[in-house]
């Protein structure tokens, strides 16, 4: 009997073992993330901190960008607002359409057409930024200049109230809105493949019982699938918003580069990420222009989590509601 038990207990006792290794291994795996973000954060915070220590407040306030020595003059405001404008356009024109293209392949298409279709939704997602930019750059940048810009730009600055947001002297045709439309192509295949996946799993017995109650198939996708994913359509969402927001070269190629507050959709301006993109490696190591660059990462982190951070409220308060 003695026999039979020691094995046992041997087992036990490796077993108990490799437990203790493997929850320190996943505990440390745990820290080292956080230990990066860390570093990450204080890096920007402290390298940005003799331009804050310089201008104070006056660089979040301040459209200036001056890198001129001697009369330097660094302010965040043109590239934060750049930044937050071409992500929130480039949302509002991919989310439908991932939408369609989620529905399209669990509801609509044919067992043949799903796998393709699918497939070079997913391809997208692994065209290079760079290739995006090019393609902006010297296909929709024409395409916007004459087919959306020239054709219906005057006539839809005519239109009262919201006339200003059309109305431009800019024909080069780089531009916010031109940024915002890659940004939406860019960010298209990561929404659509996280609704189309969570979609696939929402039970059949629950379709099949609105069905059977005579519901239409807007009705059951409204009121049966939409409320089972939300938390994981908002979460792909926000995803592709943090791709939007951090998005380098694509955006460099078309958005015009200028500093300026732009006065409408087809006017340049310019993101956090290209300015640092641009003036980086001009600028010298320790000087104040390396300072405020650094200063616009840190800010851009701070944008990402205040995002983040939002979502998961809403999230919440849904789900307590």
């Amino acid at each position: 009997m003695s026999l039979a038990i020691a094995p046992a207990a041997a087992r036990r006792s490796s077993g108990s073992v490799g437990d203790r290794v493997f929850e320190a291994l996943c505990r440390g795996a745990g820290l080292l993330v956080l230990g990066i973000l860390g570093a990450i954060i204080l890096t920007l915070f402290l390298g940005g901190l003799p331009v804050f220590r310089e201008f104070g407040l006056r660089f979040l306030t301040s459209t200036d960008w001056n890198p001129v020595e001697g009369r330097e003059s660094y302010g965040a405001v043109v590239a934060v607002l750049g930044t937050l404008l071409t992500a929130v356009l480039a949302i509002l024109a991919a989310v439908p359409v991932a939408f369609g293209v989620a529905v399209f392949l669990t509801e609509l298409a044919p067992p043949w057409m799903r796998r393709p279709v699918g497939t070079a939704i997913e391809l997208l997602a692994a065209v290079p930024s760079i290739i995006y930019g090019m393609w902006g750059l010297f296909v929709l940048v024409p395409f916007v200049q004459v087919h959306i810009q020239l054709a219906f730009g005057e006539t839809l600055a005519a239109i009262p109230v919201i006339g200003w947001i059309f109305a431009s002297d800019n024909y080069a045709g780089t531009s916010v809105f031109a940024a915002s439309l890659v940004l939406a192509i860019m960010i298209l295949p990561f929404i659509a493949a996280t609704m189309r996946d969570v979609f696939s799993q929402v039970p059949p017995v629950y379709k099949e019982s609105a069905y059977g109650l005579g519901a239409t198939r807007w009705e059951v996708i409204r009121s049966v699938v939409l409320p089972y994913t939300r938390i994981s359509v908002v979460g792909g969402i926000m995803l592709g918003l943090g791709r939007a927001l951090g998005e380098t070269m694509a955006v460099t190629f078309v958005i015009g580069n200028a500093n300026r507050l732009p006065g409408s959709l087809f006017d340049p301006s310019n993101t956090i990420a290209s300015v640092v993109a641009l003036e980086f490696p001009e600028s010298l190591a320790g000087s104040l222009k390396q300072s405020a660059l650094l200063a616009l990462g840190f800010l851009l982190f701070v944008i990402s989590f205040l995002v983040l951070a939002a979502s998961r409220w809403l999230l919440r308060s849904r789900l307590k509601g």
